[in-house]
């Protein structure tokens, strides 16, 4: 069977998901084109060899409709004999396309093939539709007649259960800019991010190069005067647990983005003369409560180590994706993992989360600080909605 590994990584830096944002005046298919260019271009690969490219993105309407992942490849000057297809595991989607894709060559499938992901938040707003209906059915409600709820409010329950407080969260928020911000000066993510021009308010040309949501003064005592986001009278009754500590500061933030990994057979890597940087150890995908939501990525990390046959001691470093503070808190309380190894380079807090871009992200971040630090095993896993998430572990070769 063929092994895959993993040849390359890159992103673009994070852009402000809202008008004036860094990247809100580029169009999303063009900053998936982008990635996908300087993937092939930085590693002299003929595109033509690309068996296909898998792409995740979460809200397939208005410019990011009519499968982005083909649209990107033919934007990309990619032959036409090139496919894309887009697929939605919500916040997991591009980890989940790194996941088929590496499946595919693992099955003899593929040889070379690219999983990737995009959103605009500025340009494609949250929540958006195809055709602004009610996405759920009669099914659904049956089976949760007091509702779903949206994630803050699944973030509250989280922060409940797990006894974590609000000065807690903060603090974990401002050490995520912390890191963030000490590893941007020290060129930590140079090799992963590559540049885009974009065009300025004045009208001028720019290059964009330095993720814009990382704010290197946060500190405690200023996250500490945000009100809470999320503050509702109706669920105020309906979970009296909730005492409302969720707020923009201890949230990630509404970010635009894409990434991109190159994903090939041993055989063919050896062959075009690319040196693999690390391979797959384990996959893992589970659901759990969809109401509690966030919490997937717990019972994901135990069958991802479990596959492997590692503990928890075993891995150099961990992105749990932060799309709010309480969820990789309460997976590191409840897996008994070491803080030090959780998200060592900021999260999702301070870098963005930029939805269907976010996993090849993570990856792409894990995979440069075990190179960096010389660590062995990683994992990344995130929560993803309805109560889902994946798990990956990879060896830094």
């Amino acid at each position: 069977m063929p092994t895959p590994v993993i040849v390359d990584v890159v992103r673009l830096a994070s852009g402000k998901g809202k008008p004036g944002g860094a990247l809100s005046g580029t169009h999303p298919t063009s900053l998936l084109v982008h990635v996908l260019r300087s993937l092939v271009e930085r590693n002299d690969l003929d595109p033509a060899l690309v068996d296909d490219v898998i792409a995740g993105c979460v809200f397939q309407a208005s410019e990011q409709a009519l499968n982005i992942a083909r649209n990107a490849v033919l934007g990309a000057g990619f032959p036409e004999s090139v496919p894309g297809t887009t697929l939605d595991r919500q916040c997991g989607s591009s980890q989940q396309a790194v996941h088929f894709a590496a499946q595919g060559v693992a099955a003899g499938a593929y040889d070379v093939v690219i999983a990737a992901g995009v959103e605009s938040m500025s340009r494609v707003p949250m929540g958006t539709t195809p055709m602004g209906k009610d996405p759920y059915g009669p099914e659904v409600a049956a089976r949760y007649p007091e509702g779903l709820v949206n994630q803050g409010i699944s973030a509250e329950l989280v922060a409940a259960r797990w006894k974590l407080d609000r000065e807690t969260l903060d603090a974990y928020s401002a050490e995520s800019h912390r890191r963030a911000a000490e590893a941007a000066a020290a060129g930590f993510f140079d090799r992963e991010i590559v540049p885009i021009a974009v065009t300025g308010a004045d009208g001028a040309t720019l290059e964009h190069r330095l993720d814009e949501t990382v704010r290197a003064t946060t500190t405690v005592e200023g996250l500490a005067g945000l009100k809470p986001a999320f503050a509702d009278e109706v669920f105020t009754e309906r979970f009296p647990e909730i005492d409302w500590r969720i707020t923009p500061g201890n949230s990630s933030p509404l970010t635009d983005g894409a990434s991109a990994v190159l994903i090939m057979s041993e055989e063919a890597a050896a062959k075009l003369g690319l040196t693999p940087r690390a391979r797959f150890v384990s996959y893992a995908v589970t659901g759990d409560d969809p109401v509690l939501m966030l919490t997937a990525p717990i019972p994901a990390t135990r069958q991802a180590l479990r596959r492997a046959g590692l503990g928890i001691d075993d891995l150099d470093a961990y992105e749990v994706n932060e799309a709010f503070a309480p969820v990789p808190l309460a997976w590191a309380q409840d897996l008994a993992a070491d803080p030090a190894k959780l998200n060592p380079r900021g999260g999702a807090i301070a870098l963005g989360h930029a939805l269907g871009s976010s996993g090849t992200r993570l990856l792409g971040t894990l995979l440069n600080h075990l190179e960096a630090t010389g660590g062995r095993y990683g994992l990344q896993t995130m929560c993803e909605a309805a109560g889902m998430a994946n798990a990956t572990i990879i060896e830094r070769i």
